[in-house]
């Protein structure tokens, strides 16, 4: 087909194309260093050893729902060293550091697609203060973790992530699995919105197994990718519909699930979403319940995932209106006394969960 002709028939509503940044040119501008190698590698191996239950810690996935300031996003980053550090016997922290939002219909993409917050879509910048920023973090010595949603960030990032997650909106998608089966680092799968727990377990399978699809490679080519399957992926609970799922009988139910499947029985619970009925006060409800599960000697709940930055609440993108520092953009979170408070607990139930455990054993 001649040009004119693919005119007539490609690219009838595209506005403009924008040269995009390759995987490598980023990398080579901001490397990831030996020391941070290592720190990437050392968070992955003890993220899969929680899930593993090779270590009783309790994974705690905290930060901001979404990032849209990295300097408030990093200040939250030095604090949450601080309380990790403290609690480093009893939780691993992961800093929640997640760029890109799934929409129910429109609205803020992410720091990614839109780092100027005014739909300008400058991702080439979007991707290099990603990036910059999750250096940053792990500078501080704290492991990240990051949704997953365009299926080519992965090779701009996917290198400095501990932990990453597949969300409820595209946990479905075959795309998303595929992608899952050949990343480097354990995934959590969240239960649809509809409250779903089977396509989650489903996923788990899926990703779990090699893949063969088109993708990007390092230098930006196109490329067919062949995975070897992921066997750290795991189930994430968040509530649907309205509903929680954090309550003990919802945790046995999700659990046989996965004993049926013939997965291992681990799961995380979103402590925000559904299970906290959208209002980020009652976060700290579901992490008491969560405890008290875990001083009753539940083993299958291996992580917590908090929505938290340092201001508590929320607030819209206005242009008319300068934005208040270190609150969200998307959804409402805990601020960060509470978040404190939240973590101490969360510590507090593990040790009562390794005295239940000891008592059960030496009972036995």
């Amino acid at each position: 087909m001649t040009t004119t002709g693919m005119g007539r028939v490609s690219d009838q509503r595209i506005d403009r194309v924008v040269p995009l940044t390759t995987p490598a040119l980023l990398n080579h501008e901001l490397p990831l260093e030996e020391a941070l190698t290592t720190a990437v590698l050392d968070g992955r191996r003890s993220v899969a050893r929680v899930l593993d239950r090779e270590d009783d810690r309790l994974l705690v996935v905290v930060g901001p729902c979404s990032v849209h300031d990295p300097a408030a996003a990093l200040e939250y980053a030095e604090r949450l060293r601080v309380a990790a550090d403290r609690h480093a016997d009893d939780l691993l922290v992961v800093m929640r550091v997640y760029f890109e939002k799934p929409r129910s219909t429109v609205g803020w993409k992410g720091l990614i697609n839109d780092p100027g917050l005014d739909g300008s879509g400058d991702v080439n910048a979007g991707l290099k203060a990603a990036r910059a920023l999750l250096l940053d973090v792990l500078r501080l010595g704290l492991p990240v973790g990051c949704e997953f949603l365009d299926p080519i960030t992965p090779q701009y990032i996917a290198d400095t992530v501990a932990w990453g997650a597949i969300g409820a909106r595209t946990v479905e998608s075959q795309v998303h699995r595929q992608l899952s089966s050949g990343l480097s680092m354990p995934i959590g799968m969240k239960n649809r919105p509809d409250g779903s727990v089977g396509t989650a377990v489903d996923a788990i399978r899926a990703s779990g197994v090699p893949h063969v699809f088109p993708g990007i490679d390092f230098s930006g080519a196109p490329a067919i990718m062949h995975t070897r399957g992921n066997a750290d992926c795991h189930l994430v609970l968040r509530g649907g519909r309205g509903e929680p799922n954090y309550d003990a009988d919802s945790v046995a139910e999700s659990l046989a699930l996965l004993r049926a499947a013939g997965l291992p029985e681990r799961l995380v619970i979103d402590a925000s979403h559904d299970n906290s009925g959208k209002d980020h006060r009652r976060q700290p409800v579901v992490a008491t319940e969560v405890g008290r599960q875990l001083a009753d000697g539940q083993r299958g709940i291996v992580g917590v995932m908090l929505e938290s930055f340092l201001v508590p609440g929320r607030q819209d993108l206005d242009p008319t209106r300068p934005l208040v520092y270190g609150q969200s953009v998307t959804d409402a979170c805990l601020g960060w006394p509470e978040t404190e408070q939240v973590l101490a607990d969360l510590a507090s139930s593990v040790q009562a969960r390794r005295v239940s455990t000891a008592a059960g054993t030496a009972l036995g």
